[in-house]
């Protein structure tokens, strides 16, 4: 605790220090990331294939992503939770480490031919999931107003290194698998639980010093500071995280029913798995790569602009998803692209806005909320989106998609208002 306490003071008289601890915090959050996106692609690109083999039957095929994405929910909140009261470090490590358990346990399930066992892994496995999210914090914690749209960027990018290797390795892990006795499609679950546990090792071992318990530290000395001088402190902004959750939560709801029902519709139309393995890695693209531009223009363009962006660039994946030919896989492939930029434009300006409406004494906590949040909407639009398509068609669902995300353009409006005021009366104050 000492150790902790001198090094918050040094940093607070050198701001060479805090900028080196910022960015060897980066550093960190990027190598984690990069094996996390292997272990995070891995489970949702084969769980539902596992499933369906040791079943017999696809009926319950659903039920590995809805597992996936339930353990992920409750391990967002707990992850805040631990975060706070420990640090990113205990909090993240604790995340990846329970995810690359989890995925032995689904091995050992596929060995012994365990349903139980698997359904049992695959929630806790959502632990990797949910910390894969949340390291895109970390690397905020000591970054200034103008670098947090580009750090939370970085973290994304980072994540599609692993992303797209995942899903290319899951011949060669299958290989591999047959040949020490395991199922080949548990394969890529030796590589997901390799490469979480290496992340939780990563966060563990190097993460020091940690950046939110820094920032707290920095907090409390600004507190000390600003009472001496009758200063009002930041405090935290209730309607800043109702938008910023708001944005990522319709982003999120959006972006999963039409990604969702995408193969189903393309099937329906002929097409192959080439063809809809090459859609969905353009989507999958499109919603990470563009991120370290849209950090760029977040931090210097602000927030609501890029919200705003968000909402009209999935209005416009969704009437090019409704209006286009289901052969004509050209057109397909441009709605899907759109679909993930608007996503990562929204992910990206709602994670900023969280981040600048929180203080260090409560950020972890709130944002683990979020995620939860984030994570039960993505959820929802999965299940909706195949009931609305059921009863209509592909049009009306991809439409409706677009409409929905208008509604971020007064919740934008609302924003500013908020702004305007807030700004009147600190310059009545000031006055």
């Amino acid at each position: 605790m000492h150790d902790h306490k001198t090094t918050s003071e040094e940093i607070i008289a050198s701001p060479e220090k805090l900028d080196q601890i910022y960015r060897r915090t980066l550093i960190i959050v990027v190598l984690s990331q990069i094996f996390g996106g292997a272990g995070l692609a891995a489970g949702i690109t084969v769980g539902a294939l596992l499933a369906q083999d040791m079943l017999g039957t696809d009926a319950y095929s659903g039920i590995p992503v809805a597992l996936l994405t339930l353990g992920s929910a409750g391990a967002a909140y707990l992850i805040g939770r631990v975060s706070q009261k420990f640090g990113r470090r205990i909090g993240l490590a604790g995340g990846f480490l329970t995810g690359g358990i989890s995925a032995l346990g689904v091995v050992i399930a596929a060995v012994n031919n365990s349903v139980w066992l698997l359904f049992f892994s695959l929630l806790f496995y959502g632990a990797g999931t949910a910390s894969n999210l949340q390291a895109r914090y970390a690397g905020t914690d000591l970054a200034s107003a103008k670098q947090r749209g580009k750090a939370i960027s970085i973290a994304l990018v980072s994540t599609t290194f692993g992303a797209v290797a995942g899903p290319n390795l899951v011949g060669v892990m299958g290989d591999f698998a047959v040949s020490i006795g395991v199922p080949s499609l548990a394969g890529p679950f030796i590589l997901g639980a390799a490469a979480f546990i290496l992340a939780g090792f990563i966060l563990f071992i190097f993460m020091r010093p940690d950046p939110l318990l820094v920032s707290k530290a920095l907090e409390d000395e600004k507190k000390i500071d600003s009472e001496k001088t009758l200063n009002t402190t930041h405090t935290k902004d209730n309607r800043g995280i109702i938008i910023g959750g708001s944005v990522m939560v319709l982003t999120q709801m959006v972006m999963v029913a039409i990604m969702t029902m995408t193969p189903i519709h393309m099937g329906h139309h002929g097409h192959g798995l080439d063809a809809i393995g090459l859609v969905i890695g353009i989507h999958i693209g499109a919603m990470y790569l563009p991120s370290l531009i849209t950090g760029v223009l977040v931090d210097k363009y602000g927030r609501t602009a890029m919200a705003s962006a968000a909402g009209v660039t999935l209005l416009l994946a969704g009437i090019v998803a409704a209006t286009a030919p289901g052969d004509n896989l050209y057109v397909l492939i441009l709605a899907l692209a759109l679909l993930g930029l608007g996503w990562n434009f929204g992910l990206i300006s709602g994670t900023a806005t969280i981040v600048d409406a929180t203080t260090p004494s409560t950020r972890a906590k709130v944002q683990g909320s979020m995620d939860v949040l984030v994570a039960l909407s993505g959820a929802s639009g999965g299940i909706m989106s195949g009931m609305i398509v059921a009863q209509s068609s592909y049009a009306t669902l991809s439409l409706g998609g677009g409409l929905l995300s208008l509604l971020l353009l007064p919740l934008i409006i609302w924003a500013s208002r908020g702004t305007t005021s807030v700004n009147h009366e600190k310059n009545k104050r000031t006055a």
